[in-house]
């Protein structure tokens, strides 16, 4: 069967050390194991290329193992559930400097790795496949995933993220070990393709992708993925390792557009409506502190790489000039509120007109509201700081 299949040209290497280690995470994949592991064995023994097979079985039923075995590949049994454990679980049993991981449904070529080996050797940290450039045969990818789920979601990933990748999941992948180790990956599920591409990102890594040919599903049965769970799975952690986006940016935009709604509107009678523009003020100074929160849990449990500008920015944005910015804004909100209960005073404490006090008693409130927030928030800011150093 593997006759016909070309040599590729690659230079061969001592064979003192273990090079390369092909991990194919593998469930129930009895039809179509056996010709990936005749591939990728084809593929070292034609290139002299010393490297080893592992299967990364995540608790096969229907033989796997044993036919994984008598082809000569080294199977590691991964007990936890998912394709991020039994990835993990592969890439800790590997013993090969370079690391090309892909599926075992023989929607990938291992016969022909060559691009793959070639990067890596020249010092990419990672390199991606990407299907989109290689070639996607009839009946490769469903039409949801071909046309909307994935180029939506390498589009988001690559505003969020400034990642040269245009695959964020393709399956086939290479990589040093040592360089995705470092990166400590956590997710189990499906996610986990995404994170090895956006961490690799933010720690600066030397990332590149290839041409790669994306064949039908050889399986008889449906795939493991399903495509709106894991969807929004992927575009979860996207979000949440952007805090930028998911908090940031939203609350700049708030914080400015009700500002300049509460400029237009304080001279207007339309005071009902600077309740919305207050609101929306307080909600975005609330959700840049979600912001600044995050990027410093992130950093201190090591889910996000040291930025030293924020790092810069903490020296300033400390305990005491939050409390000094927070008793301010404060001050002024009691000030505004004494001042407007001096104008009901003048009326008898009877009723008032709400063009003449609501101008005053709503950014006096924001304002209570607003320098409360700053307070606690630097005492609690204060706090992950702590456990940060």
């Amino acid at each position: 069967m593997l006759s016909n299949i070309s040599k590729p040209e690659i230079s061969s290497r001592t064979r003192t050390t273990l090079e390369v280690s092909i991990v194919m995470p593998c469930l129930n994949e009895a039809e179509t194991l056996a010709i990936c592991i005749r591939k990728a064995k084809y593929y070292l023994n034609e290139n002299n290329i010393y490297g080893e097979v592992i299967i990364a079985d995540n608790g096969s039923q229907d033989g796997s193992q044993e036919i994984a075995m008598s082809l000569g590949a080294r199977v590691v049994n991964v007990p936890a559930k998912g394709y991020g454990s039994a990835l993990l679980g592969g890439i800790a049993a590997a013993r090969g400097e370079y690391i090309i991981m892909g599926d075992a449904d023989d929607s990938y070529d291992f016969s022909n790795l060559t691009l793959f080996i070639k990067k890596l050797r020249d010092g990419y940290d990672l390199v991606m496949g990407n299907r989109f450039k290689g070639g996607i045969k009839p009946g490769a990818m469903p039409k949801l995933h071909r046309y909307l789920g994935n180029p939506v979601l390498t589009g988001i990933g690559r505003l969020l993220f400034p990642s040269p990748c245009g695959d964020f999941h393709c399956g086939l992948r290479g990589f040093r070990k040592d360089s995705i180790v470092a990166l400590d990956l956590q997710t189990t599920g499906m996610e986990f393709a995404s994170e090895m591409v956006v961490k690799a990102t933010l720690n600066k890594m030397r990332i590149t992708e290839v041409p790669t040919t994306l064949s039908p599903d050889g399986r008889s049965r449906p795939p493991h993925l399903r495509s709106w769970r894991d969807g929004w799975r992927h575009l979860r952690f996207l979000l949440m390792y952007s805090p930028r986006w998911l908090f940031l940016y939203p609350g700049i935009f708030l914080i400015f557009a009700g500002f300049l709604a509460t400029l237009w509107l304080l001279p207007s009678p339309k005071v009902h409506t600077l309740l919305y523009s207050s609101t929306a003020m307080t909600i975005g100074f609330q959700i840049i502190i979600f912001a600044l929160f995050t990027k410093v849990f992130g950093m201190s449990e090591g889910l996000l790489p040291e930025d030293r500008r924020f790092k810069r920015l903490l020296n300033h944005v400390n305990l005491e000039s939050g409390l000094i910015v927070g008793c301010s804004l404060v001050l002024i909100g009691i000030t505004a509120s004494i001042y407007a209960f001096g104008i009901w005073g003048l009326n008898s404490f009877g009723s008032l007109d709400p063009t003449q006090t609501m101008p005053i008693v709503i950014p006096a409130v924001t304002c209570l509201a607003l320098g409360c927030q700053v307070i606690f928030s630097s005492f609690f800011l204060s706090i992950l700081g702590l456990k940060r150093q």
